[in-house]
């Protein structure tokens, strides 16, 4: 029996940099709190506190996406493998950054490799808002060498070192492993990732209050000087629909579809897990006997041998795409 569309609930996360944009994607955010992160699909270890996305609805209300991989694996995964630890490849996350993120970097395979407990963690940004002159750290600038960049963290010059990129609603970056980054104030952003929470903080804007990690920080930092800006894709357009390819990575591929009017759209996947973040519009989306109601901020997942699906769209939509790729 093919597996249904599934809708999940998002985990909240409270952080110090976070504020209270995320109700512009319609979450429920608790009264005077920064809230920084909403998980809103997540598949992580048990050691993992808050790590697992718990689904809303239909006949897998309720329960985790590791509930249903134990249920059927192929029939969820199909050509796609589970994570190194077990669990659903992917995890998204909608991002409000009211003040700076720690500068900060995610470990490479080499690193992995020597250290079991670390967790591979390469992301892409699409921006959604940004405060006029808010900018992305990503990067390193070329010539930054290590004994620069570990003085920079003794004298609090870090940012000098770092490239900063105009932070523009549209456009999307993706960060491999390796690169030493930040999101700047006044950025909202949706970030696509391999799961993983390992993050090494090499420095935090002077805030005292968490932990920095810089020697496991250094040991993973690409000091190449390699850009990771790309020229803004260009769209195609198929009768009442765009579709503008913004990331094709080693693990996913990222997808932008925009609708011009209200109407049907036909969703089906490929033998591989499909996910969706909506981004704006309001539509049902039915598949066989099930359908589910999905609004801006809403994220839903198409199993890999989910029968065609159709989208009634209410308001045009517009939508983030994930796909993921067939192992190798």
């Amino acid at each position: 029996m093919p597996l249904p569309p599934m809708q999940f609930k998002p985990l909240l996360k409270p952080k110090v940099w976070g504020g209270r944009s995320l109700e512009l994607l319609g979450k429920q955010l608790p009264p005077e709190e920064p809230v920084g992160e909403s998980w809103e699909l997540a598949d992580l270890p048990d050691e993992i506190a808050g790590g697992r996305s718990l689904i809303a609805g239909g006949p897998f209300d309720g329960q985790s996406l590791q509930d249903v991989l134990e249920h059927d694996a192929l029939a969820l995964l199909g050509r796609t493998s589970r994570s190194p630890e077990g669990g659903f490849p992917l995890l998204l996350k909608y991002l409000d950054a009211h003040d700076n993120l720690s500068v900060q970097v995610h470990p490479d395979d080499a690193y992995v490799a020597d250290h079991p407990e670390a967790h591979l963690k390469s992301e892409a940004w699409f921006i959604l808002e940004a405060q006029p002159g808010s900018v992305i750290y990503a990067g390193l600038k070329p010539g930054t060498t290590p004994e620069d960049f570990a003085s920079s963290i003794e004298d609090g010059t870090v940012v000098d070192h770092l490239v900063a990129i105009p932070a523009r609603p549209g456009d999307c970056h993706y960060l491999p492993s390796g690169t030493c980054h930040a999101l700047g104030a006044g950025v909202l952003v949706a970030e696509v990732q391999t799961p993983s929470d390992t993050t090494f903080r090499v420095w935090d804007w002077g805030r005292t209050s968490r932990e920095l990690h810089v020697e496991q920080a250094m040991a993973c930092i690409d000091f190449s000087g390699t850009s990771i800006e790309q020229p803004r894709p260009h769209p195609t357009t198929t009768g009442n629909h765009r579709l503008t390819r913004l990331a094709d990575t080693d693990y996913f591929r990222i997808e932008r579809v925009e609708s011009f009017d209200p109407g049907e759209m036909i969703l089906e996947t490929q033998g591989v897990p499909e996910a969706f973040m909506v981004l704006d519009g309001e539509g049902t989306l039915s598949v066989a006997d099930h359908s589910m109601s999905l609004k801006r901020g809403d994220t839903f997942l198409l199993p890999a041998d989910m029968e065609q699906g159709v989208m009634k769209m209410k308001k045009p939509m517009d939508f983030l795409k994930t796909t993921m790729l067939p192992s190798t």
